[in-house]
């Protein structure tokens, strides 16, 4: 796999390095990331995308601000930087906890230098806990997965996903692929199969990508084929991730999850949303009506990339005139979540699930 890790400080450079999403499975291309800007456009070409990995590179984000700030209002500077990253991504509430966190370890008691490390030091740091989260995460949804075997007397274990949820969204392991990983180390027979995910098709470039390079068995289906596999019990399990997740559990997840819930409970099969709390919006207690929903260029859905002849080329696939809506995201209300699987375990998709697992932020939501 190379380097396990999507991101990275590089020392020697003094500047940030992640892998190019946009050319995956075709090309495996290394970015430097040496602005802030640089930084935001990472993050809103799609350069680096997942919540988690949204965050981590948001906070790289804000050390190079102050890295390569020489005026002399250097908290106003850092506050703007603040408000142009957070506007990189609406929906993802990963981008705004880190940008916050970031602001919150810097002091005006201490010189420009100063604040730059510690600012440095916070983006690793919060790098080593969504490490930390995802190996969790995939402790705990294991125990799901190894709990359907048993049903299944040793049987592969069918599970399905959405998007991207592995260690390109995050930074090593990922959310919902973070159990798969897992459970295929331990020598538990499992088979995946990878939604597409248009238009921008995460699954099938990114996490095919990532799990045929850990050797997991996996079947890439078009999106509107996930009913049909759960119809005729070719589904035992539905993992997916989170971009963002309200208080009383409504879950903001790629375009498609809400109807890939929809047909779980249909066919009373499990779904589950892996997410750490980074992912988690205290402040908000209805998804459908609370949660930006991002709107992208038409031309992710017009147009297509493919392989010809060993080189990539764009094609168009609607007529030249033809509108285009292009959501990004969909919501998935609480009733239809079996559980979420987080950091310290799994809870109902509830503010009572929730806080029971993070009592810590029940005096801010009573």
């Amino acid at each position: 796999m190379g380097n396990p890790q999507t991101i990275w400080y590089n020392i020697e450079k003094n500047l940030v390095e992640t892998i190019d999403q946009r050319y995956l499975p075709f090309q495996n291309l290394i970015i430097e990331i040496s602005t802030l800007n640089e930084a935001r456009t990472a993050i809103t070409e799609m350069i680096v995308r997942g919540a988690p990995l949204i965050g981590v590179t948001a906070a790289y984000g804000m050390y190079l601000a102050a890295r390569n700030y020489s005026g002399i209002e250097f908290h106003s500077e850092m506050n703007r930087a603040a408000d142009w990253l957070k506007s990189s991504r609406p929906t993802a509430i990963n981008l705004a906890f880190a940008i916050d966190e970031a602001l919150s370890t810097i002091s005006t008691q201490l010189t420009v230098p100063e604040n730059s490390n510690l600012l440095l030091e916070y983006a690793e740091e919060l790098k080593q806990r969504e490490i930390g989260f995802s190996e969790k995460m995939g402790g705990f949804g294991l125990e799901i997965i190894q709990e359907i075997r048993r049903q299944k007397n040793g049987e592969p274990v069918n599970i399905l996903t959405h998007c991207n949820a592995g260690r390109l969204a995050t930074v090593e392991l990922g959310t919902a692929t973070a159990p798969m990983y897992l459970a295929h180390q331990a020598g538990i027979p499992i088979h995946v199969w990878v939604d597409e995910t248009r238009p921008r098709n995460q699954g099938a470039r990114l996490t095919a990508w990532e799990l045929g390079e850990a050797g997991i068995p996996h079947t890439v289906i078009p999106d509107n084929t996930g009913g049909h596999l759960m119809q005729h019990g070719m589904v035992d399990l539905v993992i997916v991730g989170s971009d963002r997740t309200t208080l009383n559990g409504d879950v903001a997840n790629k375009i498609g999850t809400y109807l890939k819930a929809l047909a779980a409970s249909d066919n009373g099969i499990p779904f589950y949303v892996a997410l750490p709390s980074t992912s988690i919006d205290w402040n908000l207690n209805d998804g459908i009506s609370e949660i930006p929903i991002e709107q992208r260029d038409g031309r992710e859905v017009s147009m297509m990339e493919g392989l010809l002849v060993d080189q990539v080329h764009e094609f168009r696939i609607l007529p030249e005139k033809s509108p285009v809506a292009n959501y990004g995201f969909d919501v998935t209300p609480a009733r239809l979540v079996t559980g979420l699987i987080t950091e310290r375990g799994i809870c109902k998709a509830s503010k009572e699930g929730i806080l029971k697992l993070f009592p810590e932020k029940t005096s801010n939501n009573d």
